[in-house]
């Protein structure tokens, strides 16, 4: 009998050791899942770090603007060219994917760019004293998820310049480029597609839209910026 109750309790302990490790690696899984969704989702407060979207056709100066703001207000700047560069020569598996898409002539997902941007505002969102969106979004669909996923745009900048005078620019910086999507053909084209898809864009948000004439000279077209910016970083 005695040994029979020692084996018994013996094969209980074994039994309650394995079900304490089961718990303590459960309630450690726990613990990461939520540091890690704590991480991915957390919150970015556009009444205290503004989003700008940056909007404007090729040639509208909206480059030039996003350095003038920059280094007046200080903003995060990102732009979603230049995330995907980066992502590609970082290497990892998304780098492949992503390579593999380009390399075939294939449009990148949607999910994939609004990814990339995410992370990157996410990683700076203690610092950020704002983020400036460079030509993102591109289509409607793009501003919608964007808004869903991360948070709302608190207000949207377009430069504004007819397609004459767009035309007229990037013909100019062709001359002195030698860009073989700078010829006319191409450009309306180019202007075509931006114009369909961003009028689609822009009427999503009447209330958050400020238009500026990007015709005028770069230092007019700035402080019009200003009288925008001023108000959301006081």
């Amino acid at each position: 009998m005695k040994t029979s109750t020692i084996e018994e309790k013996v094969i209980k302990c074994k039994y309650l050791y394995i079900l304490v490790l089961l718990v303590a690696t459960w309630l450690q899984i726990e613990n990461h899942s939520l540091k890690t969704n704590i991480h991915l989702k957390a919150p970015i407060d556009p009444s205290k770090t503004p989003i700008v979207w940056i909007l404007g056709g090729p040639g509208s100066g909206k480059g030039t603007q996003c350095e003038k703001i920059i280094a007046k207000y200080g903003f995060t700047h990102l732009s979603t060219g230049d995330l995907l560069r980066a992502e590609v020569k970082s290497g990892s598996e998304r780098a492949k994917c992503l390579s593999a898409i380009m390399e075939r002539g294939e449009l990148v997902p949607n999910d994939l760019v609004l990814d990339l941007l995410k992370e990157a505002m996410l990683a700076k969102t203690d610092e950020a004293k704002g983020f400036l969106i460079d030509g993102y979004p591109r289509e409607k669909s793009q501003g919608i998820a964007f808004e869903k996923t991360i948070a709302p745009v608190t207000v949207i900048i377009y430069f504004e310049a007819s397609s004459e005078t767009l035309t007229k620019r990037l013909l100019g910086r062709a001359a002195s480029s030698g860009r073989a999507d700078d010829n006319e053909e191409t450009i309306k084209l180019r202007l075509k597609t931006f114009l369909d898809n961003n009028d689609q864009v822009l009427a999503q948000y009447p209330e958050k839209l400020k238009r500026i004439n990007a015709e005028d000279s770069v230092d007019a077209i700035f402080s019009q910026v200003v009288q925008i910016l001023d108000p959301l970083v006081k």
